[in-house]
């Protein structure tokens, strides 16, 4: 038997739902600062040992395990058509999505905090913007000095 929300409820939850929608994860790879939807985060991680996987697409880092269960490390530089991390640079941080019942761990160079990204601060890609991070790219936001690309994971995760 299901209990019906008294209308009050529901709007406090519709409140939530919708600030949260608007909340951000920042991630940097390559100097550049990205964003993914905090709700799209399930674990963020440190380094991690990465397992490679023979034949993987090359944005395929390889696998790590996460409290017993595989996860597809996909490596952001490779995926976003960017140079390797220099020799001694710190391994790269890991931001752990979940995309039909399967995790994936996003590498990024380090990951930063949750910001809560007013509507009027977003806007469509830049013209200028590189083809394949217009591809993955849900818009940009103009945070302080900085642009900020809003990566859509779905499109991220869409190797091949």
């Amino acid at each position: 038997m299901q209990t019906q929300m008294p209308p009050s409820t529901q709007r406090a939850v519709a409140a939530v739902t919708e600030s949260a929608a608007a909340m951000f994860l920042t991630l940097t790879v390559a100097g550049q600062l990205c964003g993914v939807p905090v709700l799209a985060v399930r674990d963020i991680l440190a380094a991690q040992a990465i397992t490679r996987v023979p034949l993987a697409p090359r944005e395929v880092a390889g696998s790590l395990n996460l409290r017993g269960r595989i996860v597809t490390a996909i490596d952001l530089r490779r995926r976003l058509g960017l140079p390797p991390r220099e020799a001694g640079a710190p391994p790269p941080m890991s931001v752990v999505v979940e995309q039909s019942g399967e995790l994936y761990s996003l590498l990024s160079d380090s990951v930063g905090e949750v910001l809560a990204l007013p509507e009027e601060g977003f806007a469509a890609n830049p013209p200028t913007l590189d083809p394949l991070w217009r591809d993955v790219s849900r818009g940009v936001h103009k945070e302080d000095e900085r642009l900020l690309i809003v990566l859509d994971v779905d499109r991220i995760l869409a190797i091949g």
